[in-house]
């Protein structure tokens, strides 16, 4: 886990090149409407885990804070044409006005506050514009959003969400009002973008699969006219949203203050739950999730499991009474699946958003005796930027000489050898499980928080 320092001082740096940017009118000190979280393409509420963490730690109420997950979060091919297993614009911004209406009728607020990441930017914008939100949204943060697309290219995939010359695209950035502004009047907006490592804002077609072709798109592609626009540097698309100097800019945005810390103070009582679900957000309904206490250092267990639950129609494998000094594996299996093994650092603070989704051997996998995946739901590997290892690697496999663009490594342990401890290591945080064998549909999955 990084250090409380380097968080802090992660912060620190972000506020103070804030201080000449945040200058969009603000909530006052005392006040704390609630916050819809919305996640971007493919993901789900767990990604905002650490942001609200770090919104409890400042004083924010928990029951005030709502990370939402949107069933079939990937979009579409052709946004005008039904997809299965996908979402078009219009479902997304049907889903967020409807959670919007719960959160307003649960809390007997008349505003709240969105912050969206990647696509959830897109989901935003349209609800605010097009589905009424600008009567009941204050402010909006958006993080790594392709506001003028991922790519504006004629003739490829123009009907695209992504892509900046799609109508959705178009009519979002069409001027409004005397100053040519191209957000919804009526709400105060932020725009978090990296300087130059966002690979979803390149000039070149890299990230896209046409590498050395124009996309048409800048760097600067995230910010809009009227909007607050703020660049955070060296942090890559995620982090845009879930790093501490994302925290740290939203903060000040909406308070108009700068956070007492980015760290996450610890709590006495931990109490984990979240959801098991398959790669569309919808539950798995069936399987089981058992947890284990284990040796952060070998990844050993550490006696008989300390939770254990079949999963029903809800998806939910919890409430978890955790200790926050304790590093834990998750069991979990899944009919269709096999068995995943996730291993994670210690929980400081309660979370009901620890989702845990089950991972499948591949077909390059098929010789393995052993498969080990080290992911990073919340960022990017950057080979010049990050100290990283996994299982004595650095780089760890896949992961390219430049650029953000990686998020995960996949180890294949070839040989018989016996059951082993694999290491992860990433900028301070270091995350030990054991292999499992690959031939009984086991796969190990070491999965960093920070």
């Amino acid at each position: 886990m990084p250090s409380r320092r380097t968080l802090l001082a992660l912060g620190l740096a972000s506020t103070a090149m804030l201080t000449a940017c945040a200058t969009a009118p603000s909530l006052s000190f005392s006040e704390r409407p609630p916050i819809v979280f919305m996640h971007g393409n493919g993901d789900s509420a767990a990604l905002w885990q650490t942001t609200i963490w770090r919104f409890e730690s400042n004083g924010w109420p928990r029951e005030r804070l709502f990370a939402i997950d949107q069933s079939y979060p990937l979009a579409r091919d052709d946004d005008t044409v039904a997809q299965p297993g996908r979402s078009s614009t219009a479902d997304s911004a049907a889903f967020l006005k409807a959670e919007v209406e719960k959160v307003l009728k649960a809390t007997g607020a008349s505003k709240v506050v969105l912050i969206g990441n990647s696509r959830g930017g897109n989901t935003i914008r349209n609800y605010v514009q097009n589905g009424g939100g600008s009567a009941v949204v204050s402010h909006v943060v958006l993080g790594g959003n392709p506001a003028h697309g991922i790519w504006a290219v004629k003739g490829f995939r123009e009907n695209n969400e992504f892509s900046g010359l799609s109508a959705f695209m178009r009519q979002l950035n069409a001027p409004k009002g005397p100053n040519g502004d191209e957000v919804t009047p009526g709400v105060k907006w932020l725009t978090l973008r990296s300087d130059n490592n966002d690979k979803y804002a390149q000039p070149d077609g890299l990230w896209i699969g046409v590498p050395g072709q124009p996309t048409n798109i800048g760097f600067d592609g995230p910010a809009l006219k009227g909007a607050t626009n703020v660049v955070l540097p060296r942090v890559d698309h995620r982090e845009t949203s879930f790093s501490p100097a994302a925290f740290a800019a939203t903060w000040q945005f909406l308070t108009g203050e700068p956070p007492r810390s980015t760290a996450i103070a610890a709590e006495t009582n931990v109490v984990l739950d979240g959801r098991a679900v398959g790669a569309e957000n919808l539950s798995l309904n069936g399987g089981q999730v058992t947890v284990y206490a284990v040796d952060p250092a070998t990844g050993a267990r550490r006696g008989n499991a300390v939770h254990s639950k079949n999963i029903g129609a809800d998806g939910r494998w919890g409430p978890f009474s955790a200790r926050g000094d304790t590093a834990y594996e998750f069991v979990l299996s899944a009919p269709g699946y096999g068995i995943t093994h996730i291993y994670r650092s210690a929980f400081p603070r309660s979370s009901s958003v620890v989702n845990l989704r089950p991972e499948r051997l591949a077909a390059a996998d098929a010789s393995a005796n052993a498969v080990v995946v080290f992911t990073r739901p919340r960022g990017y590997f950057d080979a010049q930027r990050d100290t990283m290892r996994f299982d004595g690697q650095s780089p760890p496999s896949g992961v390219p000489p430049k650029g953000s663009g990686v998020s995960s490594s996949r180890l294949r342990v070839a040989a018989a050898e016996p059951q082993r401890a694999v290491t992860g290591e990433f900028n301070g945080e270091r995350i030990t499980g054991l292999t499992w064998p690959a031939a009984q549909q086991h796969v190990t999955v070491l999965e960093l928080t920070y």
